[in-house]
């Protein structure tokens, strides 16, 4: 007869998983037994923070769902800063954890059993969409497909599944019934008012973001800002949405002056699949457009719309396609010139760093000055082309998660710097196991860059910003990860060998950096 293990892991298959990503530990020894054999591949890493973060990277570089597995207590506790982040940037994430054997638990008591919390549930509810917690083993089946079809259910966000230690090896009977797969929603969508607004406007404008990622809207927001002859510019979510040689796309970020003209500009703002949240709109100073139409599932709160029009992305605009005239209108406004307004030695980074990336590639960014470079003005030439954490903005996010994005079948390239990079450096073994075909590039300023400005733009001593940092190239190679230290001129050739090479690699660069206008110290719109 079957465990509740062998029926943790045959719902994961359910599911479509071929992947997931966890740490062993004495509580979960019965699910990890059942993997073999199962045609799901599972990662072992070094930290059950690296698990989330991995199991977000891939579900990033996928649309897919990503799992990440723990152990009870300090293990599940781990995981929920990277179980954050993947909430605060809607990743469809599926956290399963063991708690105590059931047989010991005693209601509102805490007894000193090996890793009890009195409400482990209780860390993930604020960062999760649902909380799952399976209280008999025949329950397993079920209610891990139940959380795993939730979790990528639109709006997409993760969800925790909590299981006892003892029911994983207690017998279950064989799973044959399939849960009810939950429908979404019903009914026909009004378009007709967003459609007049937009049919009227004069200067319209189209913001994109994640949920038209999700969508897979890409083409289908082309083609409507053609048609309405409107500029296209995007969150963080939605960059790669548009090719960068698109005329329709405002090659910035709304926090350049010149994109941000185009908004305060536009008389309706269509916004497709975007929260419009602080970081994308400094801090909500963009002011309310005249008239602003939302097409999202889950209901705008930060700048509420005149008209909401509650549906999935891709199916809205094809409606919105089919009713406007299918004659394009004349563009109302003139594409600014891109990045060359602010030439330095930071687009000369990123004209670098891009100079080997395949097309389709995925740059997995830190909260560093490089990855706030290239996450505003890098050229993201596809869907799900960038990986940033913009949600929470935890810092150490980009190296393991570029260990899950690696395993999407897509190039992969981790851009971190020398704080976040120590973070999560002992994955570097888990690269090295696995042989994960992730190419890091490391840029070392010596600490904090982005607090060291902070400090300095205030002409006050830096505190706290400078690092000791290790030999970067001896200690990845101690590891077994190919290591080297490049200049800017050599960048890029040396990330096409990285990508070449089938494997884990480290580039090493020297350098300090001006942050860009995206980081809020350089917002230029004031406090009303």
């Amino acid at each position: 007869m079957p465990t509740g293990g062998r029926a943790l892991v045959d719902a994961l298959r359910g599911l479509g998983v071929e992947t997931a990503f966890g740490l062993p530990g004495v509580h979960n020894l019965d699910a990890w037994r059942a993997f073999p054999g199962s045609g799901i591949r599972l990662v072992g890493v070094r930290h059950e923070q690296t698990a989330a973060y991995a199991a977000d990277g891939y579900a990033r570089a996928t649309g897919r769902l990503g799992v990440a597995l723990t152990t009870t207590g300090p293990g599940a506790a781990n995981a929920v800063a990277a179980t954050g982040e993947a909430w605060a940037c809607h990743s469809p994430v599926l956290v399963i954890a063991t708690d105590i054997p059931s047989t010991d638990r005693r209601a509102g008591g805490y007894r000193g059993v090996l890793h009890e919390t009195t409400d482990q549930a209780g860390f993930f509810r604020p960062v999760t969409k649902a909380v799952v917690r399976v209280d008999r083993a025949e329950q397993i089946h079920a209610e891990v497909i139940r959380a795993g079809r939730l979790a990528m259910a639109a709006p997409r966000r993760p969800v925790y599944v909590e299981i006892p230690t003892d029911l994983l090896g207690a017998d279950v009977p064989e799973s044959t019934a399939e849960p009810e797969q939950p429908t979404g929603r019903d009914g026909d969508i009004s378009l007709d008012e967003a459609v007049a607004a937009l049919a009227a406007a004069r200067r319209p404008l189209v913001w994109a973001g994640g949920g038209a990622t999700a969508a897979g809207a890409g083409e289908l927001v082309a083609r409507v800002a053609e048609r309405l002859g409107a500029p296209v510019l995007t969150s963080y979510g939605g960059r790669g949405l548009l090719a960068p040689d698109s005329p329709c796309l405002v090659p910035l970020p709304p926090h350049a002056p010149e994109a941000g003209a185009l908004w305060d500009d536009a008389d309706v703002v269509l916004v497709v699949g975007s929260d419009l949240d602080a970081m994308n709109t400094q801090g909500f100073r963009q002011p309310r457009p005249p008239r602003l139409i939302a097409i999202d599932l889950a209901e705008p709160v930060t700048y509420p719309p005149d008209v909401w029009v509650q549906a999935d992305a891709a199916v809205a605009l094809r409606g919105v396609l089919a009713t406007l005239p299918e004659e394009p209108r004349p563009a109302w406004w003139a594409r600014p010139d891109g990045r060359s307004a602010y030439a330095g030695p930071e687009v000369d980074f990123l004209e670098a760093f891009e100079s080997a990336l395949p097309p389709d590639a995925v740059v997995v960014a830190d909260m560093c000055i490089p990855g706030y470079w290239y996450a505003a003005f890098g050229k993201v030439a596809a869907a799900r082309g960038l990986a940033y954490p913009v949600g929470w903005g935890t810092l150490g996010f980009g190296f393991p998660a570029s260990l899950g994005a690696a395993l999407s079948g897509r190039p992969t390239v981790a851009l971190v710097g020398d704080g976040g990079f120590l973070y999560a450096c002992g994955d570097l073994a888990t690269a090295a196991q696995e042989r994960l075909p992730v190419t890091v590039v490391l840029v070392d300023d010596g600490g904090y860059g982005m607090l060291r400005y902070d400090f300095t733009r205030r002409d006050e001593e830096p505190l706290g910003c400078d690092l000791g940092s290790p030999d970067f190239v001896a200690l990845a190679r101690s590891f077994g990860v190919p290591a080297r230290r490049v200049t800017v001129d050599e960048l890029g050739a040396a990330v096409a060998d990285g990508l070449a090479s089938g494997g884990p690699s480290l580039l090493v660069l020297e350098a300090a950096y001006t942050p860009p206008l995206t980081t809020s110290p350089r917002w230029y719109r004031a406090r009303g």
